[in-house]
């Protein structure tokens, strides 16, 4: 069975794995300050107990040629929970939005829409977004650059990375 409290080990796996999911099992345990076994035993349970959802390479957008990121807020006729629920199923198939949350408030849900030009997001916004059921408004955010980019969650192990030399490894796992 999945472990549900995550220890100071747990934690530091975590961070780990979200700061490089290509980590080897070796140097993920190294930094952990545990043997590989365990190591590999936590990761499973935790990738069971779904507290790791996945692992994916990180793309650069403009090498790929999008050059252009908008924050689209779109605003809904009508906010019954189908309405709802048929939108998000419609996004789900447009390869552009990358990112889509429901909001609170004025907005009914914020997208994050790459594109290769300002062009091809004008094009999408017209045939796709705005001609899409119970949309009734568009209000576009161009991206100018970004300053930050931290995906996942903030995770502060309560462990000090291990350095090299430091053979500091948990036999009782």
């Amino acid at each position: 069975m999945p472990r549900v409290k995550l220890d100071a080990i747990d934690q530091r796996i975590l961070a780990d794995l979200q700061a490089d999911g290509r980590m080897t099992n070796v140097e993920l345990a190294r930094r952990a300050g545990i043997s590989a076994p365990p190591c590999l035993r936590r990761v499973r349970a935790l990738e069971e107990g779904g507290f790791i959802r996945g692992y994916h390479a990180e793309l650069d957008p403009v090498a790929l040629g999008h050059h252009v990121t908008v924050f689209a807020h779109v605003g809904l006729t009508s906010q019954a929970e189908r309405d709802l629920t048929a939108f998000e199923e419609l996004v789900r198939h447009w390869p552009e939005v990358r990112e889509c949350h429901m909001l609170a408030g004025e907005t009914d849900f914020l997208l994050k829409v790459v594109a290769p030009t300002w062009d091809d997001y004008q094009k999408f916004l017209t045939e796709k977004l705005t001609a899409a059921p119970n949309v009734s408004h568009v209000k576009s955010a161009l991206a100018i650059r970004r300053s930050k980019h931290a995906p996942g969650v903030p995770l502060e192990p309560e462990m000090e990375p291990q350095e090299e030399g430091d053979a500091a490894e948990t036999a009782s796992e």
